[in-house]
């Protein structure tokens, strides 16, 4: 317990699901939390993450730059630093190459990718005026997917935006280690977060238990766990990676 005491972050897609999992195990590590979401309702039901932990929230777009800037000053502005900044929004179309509209490309190319640009953008920039604690003047930790790595079925976008995450994250590890910051990416398999929808379709979950070879699909804790560590003073000499949390599916 306490891994992350005193230190501030900021989680972005932090109402629902994953980010909501990262929220609640940082919480409980120490950390002082701001975060940020488009809204504030939990897709799987209950009550707002926010007021769960009594935490701050900000409402914003991690698409929109003003937003971004603010989210991250906001976050710094408690303690006059900012430790740790977790990449969780993301949205999905849930469609093939030849079904995704341009429309629904660019909506999920500004959340899933430009949103990440953002954020890390104005969080190295923050990063940069701090001085190192722990060997580490801040770290970030993207949510990527195994579906960065291997197609996405059926959900073309999707895949295309994850794998430029994975990119991301080693461009900013290596250009910034110098000045120790810390990049990292967890990806997950296929986790169960409670939502509904596409997901959770009988031939997607027959799919997932195949290429899982764990006996069990993922939890968003099991997520949570993962970002913990790379985001705490353990991983002090880890940078550029991306983590798989897939129970192996990538594996075999």
């Amino acid at each position: 317990m306490n891994r992350l005491a005193g230190k501030t972050a900021l989680i972005t897609g932090a109402s629902s699901g994953i980010g909501r999992a990262i929220a609640r195990k940082f919480h409980e590590e120490g950390a002082e939390l701001l975060l940020m979401d488009i809204t504030e309702d939990v897709l799987e039901g209950g009550e707002p993450t926010h007021k769960l932990l009594n935490v701050p929230f900000f409402q914003g777009d991690v698409s929109k730059e003003a937003d971004v800037e603010e989210a991250i000053r906001r976050a710094a502005a408690r303690r006059g630093r900012l430790d740790i900044v977790v990449n969780d929004a993301a949205v999905r179309s849930g469609k093939k190459l030849t079904d995704t509209s341009l429309e629904e490309w660019n909506r999920v190319m500004a959340v899933n990718v430009t949103g990440v640009f953002l954020m890390c953008r104005a969080a190295v920039q923050r990063m940069l005026t701090q001085e190192i604690r722990n060997e580490a003047r801040g770290r970030i930790v993207n949510i990527s997917s195994q579906h960065g790595m291997i197609a996405a079925p059926e959900d073309f976008s999707y895949g295309v935006s994850k794998s430029a995450i994975v990119y991301l994250t080693r461009q900013i590890a290596s250009d910034y280690g110098q000045d120790s910051i810390i990049c990292n990416a967890v990806a997950p398999g296929k986790i169960l977060t409670g939502k509904g929808g596409r997901a959770v379709e009988p031939r997607w979950i027959e799919y997932s238990h195949r290429r899982t070879p764990l006996p069990r699909l993922g939890r968003s804790e099991d997520v949570a766990n993962a970002a913990l560590f790379l985001a705490s003073d353990e991983a002090s000499f880890i940078t550029g990676e991306n983590l798989m949390v897939d129970g192996g599916w990538m594996a075999s």
